[in-house]
């Protein structure tokens, strides 16, 4: 993947679990985050708010040391500087949400689990691909005589992939976890359905009622047994940006049990 670049030349980088010790619980997302910087011009005023710089260092990250990241990322004196977001849930809010609004609630630390994604690298959605077409533009990389930014969309046909399935397979039975946590609907369409011995396709299949949202599932995945705990994406958890009502309303109901 080291052929695709963000703006300001860091590459795509491939984000996995960096702790391969056996844990207790594997939790499989959709794809890696970015790390975000605020992009303005000479005189201070903002072109970006939040522009995808890098990869994130690790899966799942919560946004630590974003200072230091972005100070490593150099442009030219013409075109500004990079700071750190003015919004400061723009890096790592998915991670954050994962160890407050899942991971906690179920008595879990980082310590007890191998996070992985059905996709490990980064993609840029349709809000960067706007930010990069008005202000990263293709007569302001020749004349600085900077690296194309060519990350690529997100298009969920790519995660129609069985050697990538089999890639978190692998993953999964590493991890020696016996308790799984799928991060809504993709995972389990494009993971678990594969493996199921059960017709599970969507996290509505295991419960969208506060009575059944969250409650675990037995499944057996080559050849062995494991307790499935379907829940929604940490950006609907979280109320990040767009999200479903519905599903974080059951997800806020999930956590005041578990804490009861």
């Amino acid at each position: 993947m080291n052929q695709f670049h963000f703006p300001f030349g860091q590459p795509l980088k491939k984000v996995e679990q960096k702790d391969q010790t056996p844990k207790k619980v594997f939790v499989l997302g959709v794809y890696a985050s970015a790390v975000h910087a605020r992009w303005v011009d000479m005189n201070g005023k903002q072109k970006v708010a939040a522009l995808a710089v890098a990869s994130e260092p690790e899966i799942f990250w919560r946004g630590e040391n974003v200072q230091e990241i972005i100070n490593c990322i150099q442009i030219p004196v013409a075109l500004g500087r990079l700071l750190v977001p003015a919004n400061k849930s723009m890096n790592g809010p998915s991670g954050r949400a994962l160890d407050d609004l899942f991971l906690s609630p179920l008595g879990y630390s980082r310590k007890d689990v191998w996070l992985s994604d059905l996709l490990p690298e980064s993609r840029v959605n349709e809000k960067q691909k706007e930010a990069i077409t008005n202000h990263y533009t293709p007569e302001i990389v020749k004349q600085f005589n900077l690296t194309p930014a060519t990350i690529p969309d997100f298009n969920k046909s790519e995660l129609d992939s069985a050697k990538r399935s089999r890639e978190i397979l692998k993953e999964l039975e590493t991890s020696q976890a016996s308790t799984i946590i799928l991060l809504g609907d993709l995972p389990i369409k494009w993971f678990l359905r594969f493996y199921s011995n059960k017709d599970h396709s969507k996290l509505s299949d295991f419960g969208e009622t506060s009575e059944t949202y969250g409650s675990p599932v037995d499944v057996i995945i080559n050849n062995k047994k494991y307790k499935i705990i379907a829940l929604c994406h940490p950006r609907q958890a979280g109320r990040l940006g767009t999200s479903s009502l519905k599903w974080g309303q059951l997800h806020t109901e999930w956590i005041r049990k578990k804490r009861v």
